[in-house]
């Protein structure tokens, strides 16, 4: 059987904690994936030693990979491959997500919560299939271990806002959050999303409580381990925190459910935490109600079957097999954007 070539188009540094999993799947059937950084959104420190980076477009089309993957909303068309999207988060509320930007031929979906919309979009466009896979990102997180951050026995508590401006909750926390480090009847670990505005990564940087510790690190995994409550607002680590039957409590979210335990005000922030370690059966149940929708694969096989489901493809071709759109406009801002020309 001859090698196939695979590709990982990123332009952002939360890719890698997406990809790699998929990788390691790759790489243990025999096959080879390089990786293409699009823009200046990545910090190619994060690469490792035996990851591949291809440096310029003409030696990707050379390339020529069977297949690319696709964690953000945008592959030009004149790269080879099949072009699989394979999603940069579970926040399947926020807007843009249903979005069809005729440059997929596959969509790989985590769960119901999102598939039927996308079988409904494949079935009217006629050019992209949708196959539900799971989430690649989500392979590792039910067998990652968590560190013992504190050296006691109190709750822990992880605080990670999204960094859009109109919906993350850090300005409106500070003061509260403050408060409540303050009275030490927590752990608390912030971990801020790498968009995050930087005068409030700054001033949250100012506070210094031996219960509260600030982290960047790339992957979340063993954070939300680690966790017993997750604090958030619109943030799509909401959904992964939630496959792990644990109580999310948010601020201002912009679709709140009877799975969140979800406040208007910073000042309801307390009885909030309270509420979330009382564990009730009610919430308990609509959490995981709520995760067998939006994830219902706990087995680390999402990449298997996402390299299977391309396989198939490949094989046999698309049951959608209506071409993408030619979207000349689309196109040709992408080559600008890349400077590619020929």
């Amino acid at each position: 059987m001859s090698l196939k070539r695979y590709l990982f188009y990123i332009s952002e540094n939360y890719s890698f904690e997406i990809l790699r999993p998929l990788q390691s799947e790759i790489i243990s059937r025999g096959d080879e994936v390089k990786w293409f950084i699009s823009g200046n959104g990545v910090n190619l420190t994060n690469l490792k030693a035996n990851e591949v980076v291809i440096d310029n477009v003409k030696e990707l089309i050379n390339y020529a990979p069977q297949a690319c993957f696709i964690p953000g909303n945008m592959i030009p068309r004149f790269i080879p491959g099949l072009k699989v999207h394979v999603f940069h988060g579970l926040e399947w509320k926020k807007k843009g997500h249903f979005t069809i930007r005729e440059c997929f031929d596959l969509y790989c979906t985590h769960g119901a919560a999102c598939t039927g919309r996308f079988v409904e979009l494949a079935n009217k466009h006629q050019f992209f299939d949708v196959v539900e896979t799971g989430w690649p990102k989500l392979d590792t997180l039910f067998t990652t271990k968590a560190t013992k951050h504190f050296d006691n026995d109190k709750p822990n508590i992880l605080y990670a806002p999204t960094f859009s401006p109109s919906l993350t909750s850090a300005p409106e926390l500070f003061d509260e959050l403050q408060n409540l480090i303050n009275k030490d009847n927590y752990n608390w670990i912030i971990k801020f999303h790498p968009k995050m505005a930087s005068e409030w990564v700054k001033k949250y940087h100012t506070l210094h409580f031996e219960n509260l510790k600030i982290v960047a690190v790339d992957g979340i995994n063993e954070l939300l381990q680690w966790a017993d409550i997750l604090l958030s607002d619109t943030s799509s680590v909401i959904g992964e925190f939630s496959l792990l039957g644990k109580p999310v409590v948010t601020l201002n979210n912009s679709h709140p459910a009877n799975n969140l335990i979800d406040i208007s005000k910073a000042s309801d922030l307390e009885s909030s935490i309270l509420n979330a370690l009382s564990r009730n059966d009610q919430l308990t149940e609509a959490i995981l109600d709520y995760a067998q929708q939006l994830h219902p694969y706990k087995d680390g096989q999402s990449s298997a079957r996402i390299l299977d489901t391309v396989d198939d493809i490949l094989n046999n071709g698309k049951k959608n097999n209506k071409p993408l759109p030619l979207n000349l406009f689309r196109n040709l801002k992408q080559r600008v954007k890349l400077k590619f020309w020929w």
